[in-house]
């Protein structure tokens, strides 16, 4: 198989959020042919309005976009913000989205984790990422999960946990072994 390029969107804004992390944990574990390209300029999308989408769209917009065609998969890592997506990873997927069922991402496999304070690591928010990515073009891997409770870090590294590397690494060949 040719090398693999997963496109890698990060739910949280934050340098030292738990869920940049875990991409980091992601992109390190990687096997042999696979790289992952973190997307970091989420923060710079202006919001969506169909008014300033075409020809002159802003230039985060046609750099998010160029990451996304160029990539072979996707994966969205992402926090859960009262009990749904983030308003940056939703602001991006309605990006993405466009023009509706022809979007960069259409039919290519995306997987949504992320880790998240409540109890169930985000379940909620994951689940919403998932039908909301699906609507909008790529195609969802619904049996690859992972929603992990903050507090299994113990204000550590989530590389410093053996579990969750292994977790996260067989996300990622779960994802590569749908790359057509």
């Amino acid at each position: 198989m040719a090398d693999v390029k997963i496109l890698v969107l990060v739910g949280s804004l934050r340098a030292a959020s738990l869920n940049r992390q875990l991409a980091e944990v992601a992109a390190e574990s990687a096997p042999a042919g696979v790289s992952l390209q973190l997307f970091d300029r989420l923060g710079e999308l202006p919001f969506y309005n169909e008014d300033v989408d075409g020809e002159g769209v802003a230039e985060p917009v046609q750099a998010l976009r160029l990451a996304a065609e160029e990539a072979d998969a996707a994966l969205v890592v992402t926090p859960e913000y009262n009990g749904s997506i983030p308003g940056v990873l939703k602001n991006a997927i309605d990006w993405l989205s466009r023009p509706f069922g022809n979007g960069a991402l259409k039919g290519k496999p995306l997987a949504v984790v992320g880790t998240a304070l409540g109890q169930y690591g985000g379940v909620w928010g994951h689940d919403e990422t998932r039908k909301s990515f699906g609507i909008a073009g790529p195609r969802v891997i619904e049996d690859v999960k992972l929603s992990v409770p903050a507090k299994v870090f113990d204000g550590k590294h989530p590389r410093e946990n053996a579990d969750v590397v292994q977790q996260v690494r067989e996300v990622v060949e779960k994802l590569v072994a749908e790359v057509s």
